[in-house]
């Protein structure tokens, strides 16, 4: 494929990820406002990022990743309440899922050699690594910007990584588990093209 096709292919399928990623938080965030009233939603908005991430490696997971946290930003999803939590909850939080994609070379030689059971590892453990420092982020904002809604006597950190536990480990298993099936009915040539 020449420079030229690939570099837009790549811009056009950014484009159709953030896009696709922007959606499925949407309605998961529509679904979930009562449970989390601060912010947070079990959502497979990061599957679109670690499809990126594993094509086109750590520059297609950041550059999806940031491009969704930008359309919650200016779309009016976001619940902003300053403007450095807005950042660290949607720019940084989304953009550091993409860090996935460190594995994308290792899940394309392990996938184009049949060898099932190591590229599935590596696309779950890139995924915990990418929903982890997500999860990250929206704890050093929950103790920060969120910390009054700590129950009485309970520390705020505490109070931070129970909250973001809720949503973020189950959005982390289901989102792994449905990149894994995303991927094995992938046409070989889908995922090992993009170099």
């Amino acid at each position: 494929m020449n420079k030229t096709r690939s570099n837009t292919l790549f811009i056009s399928e950014v484009a159709v990820f953030s896009a696709l990623a922007y959606l499925l938080d949407f309605l998961a965030g529509i679904l979930s406002l009562r449970i989390w009233p601060q912010g947070g939603s079990i959502s497979i908005a990061m599957v679109p990022i670690f499809i990126m991430a594993y094509r086109w490696g750590i520059k297609g997971g950041l550059l999806t990743g940031f491009i969704l946290g930008l359309l919650q930003f200016i779309m009016g999803f976001a619940q902003i309440y300053t403007i450095v939590q807005g950042i660290i909850d949607y720019f940084v939080a989304f953009t550091v899922v993409g860090i996935a994609g460190v594995f994308a070379r290792q899940i394309k030689q392990s996938y184009e050699k049949g060898k099932r059971g190591t590229w599935i590892t590596y696309v779950v453990f890139g995924a915990f690594i990418g929903s982890l420092l997500r999860y990250f982020c929206h704890v050093i904002s929950g103790a920060v910007f969120f910390g009054e809604y700590a129950p009485k006597g309970q520390p705020v950190m505490i109070y931070s990584l129970l909250y973001n536990g809720t949503y973020m480990l189950p959005s982390f298993i289901i989102s792994a588990i449905i990149v894994v099936l995303v991927i094995s009915a992938m046409p070989k040539k889908m995922l090992v093209q993009a170099k």
